[in-house]
């Protein structure tokens, strides 16, 4: 069920060859990575060739062992951790390969110590539970176990690797509400791995810059927390969901970077990211994180009036129009309103102008 809703700020809209890896960037960590057992993560035999067996191994300090997180690849000896042949399959496994900036090599290093392919969306995994010595290590679906646990280096200098810069944030959004914080947004993130880590460098800037693109059109520039009309607010209580509305008939109304809505879209927003958004959704409006959260629970798994997530649209070649389909695309889209059109395209191509990226194909809906 997608989130029906009405323009909040439709007066605001009409004002407004061969691949050599470099040396590790200035914000890259490099070290070991540690789970089962205490082990590690080991190129066997220190083989630096295309193909050569990932492993854990006793931790020994060696070059095999030594590996740098760029905030989207792992590094070592000169090479990237990769998905065999870009299998998604669970058991498919690990390898050293020349660096080629494939979704094979796309790892994220989240806070809860997963490593994550989000090509496959799974997770790095030791087979079989083994400990032992030369255990090879493959990708499997997240299970939260103790062979999917790594402490691992820190990408992206302490930003999570996050594509966007705090500068380039605070450019974007210059007179945004003090609430929606650059570290709200990067912890965030951790949610859904896969946003802004899918793709080459071109592509996760410029899925960055559609999501963030929406939020501004959706809350003025980072200004409003929650929507501004009130007497919409008795409106998004669906009476026909089995559980209602909990938190009252009023409760449901607009909040957060995408104006999440409606009580079946707090229900289902609640039951994926963990939190009881369905009885207080008021947690939207009072925690940065959350309401952060909430903008990409949308982004990365709701269709809304489209046929596609904003982060498939994006990540799949489909285009900047497909984002505004999937968020407001019944109100908007096909020539419904062309200015809230206008204004969201203008934001993305200011903001891909600020990442350095050209925008694309396809802007409009």
């Amino acid at each position: 069920m997608y989130r029906r809703r009405v323009a909040l700020f439709a007066s605001a809209a009409a004002a407004l060859a061969m691949i050599t890896l470099p040396s590790a960037p200035a914000s890259a960590d490099v070290g070991q990575i540690s789970g089962l057992a205490g082990k590690c993560v080991d190129v066997a035999g220190a083989n630096p060739a295309n193909g050569t067996a990932v492993q854990l191994y006793d931790c020994n300090g060696t070059g095999a062992q030594s590996w740098t997180n760029t905030g989207s690849q792992l590094q070592a000896l000169g090479k990237c951790l990769d998905v065999a042949n870009g299998g998604t399959a669970n058991g498919t496994v690990v390898q050293l390969y020349d660096c080629n900036g494939t979704g094979a090599q796309n790892w994220i290093v989240t806070a809860a110590r997963d490593i994550v392919n989000p090509q496959a969306n799974k997770c790095l995994d030791v087979t079989g539970n083994n400990s032992a010595n030369g255990t090879r290590l493959q990708i499997w679906e997240c299970t939260g176990a103790a062979n999917q646990k790594w402490t691992a280096p820190a990408g992206g200098g302490g930003g999570g690797g996050f594509v966007v810069t705090e500068s380039q944030f605070n450019q974007m959004f210059p007179g945004r509400n003090s609430f929606y914080t650059y570290s709200g947004l990067v912890e965030a993130t951790s949610a859904y791995p896969a946003f802004a880590k899918t793709g080459s460098d071109t592509v996760r800037k410029q899925e960055a810059a559609a999501f963030l693109a929406n939020v501004h059109h959706e809350t003025g520039g980072l200004v409003h927390i929650v929507e501004q009309n009130q007497a919409n607010y008795p409106h998004y209580c669906d009476w026909s969901q089995p559980y209602g509305c909990p938190a009252g008939q009023a409760a449901y109304y607009g909040r957060g970077p995408i104006q999440l809505s409606w009580n079946f879209n707090y229900n289902a927003a609640g039951n994926a990211l963990g939190l009881p958004l369905l009885t207080n959704p008021w947690l939207v409006q009072q925690d940065a994180a959350v309401a952060w959260k909430t903008g990409l629970w949308y982004w990365n798994t709701q269709n809304g009036p489209g046929t596609m997530t904003p982060h498939n649209a994006m990540v799949n070649g489909a285009g900047f129009g497909q984002t505004i389909r999937s968020i407001n695309g019944s109100l908007e889209c096909d020539g419904r309103n062309p200015a809230q059109v206008q204004n969201r395209v203008n934001n993305y191509n200011r903001f891909v102008a600020i990442l350095g990226v050209p925008a694309g194909p396809n802007l409009y809906c």
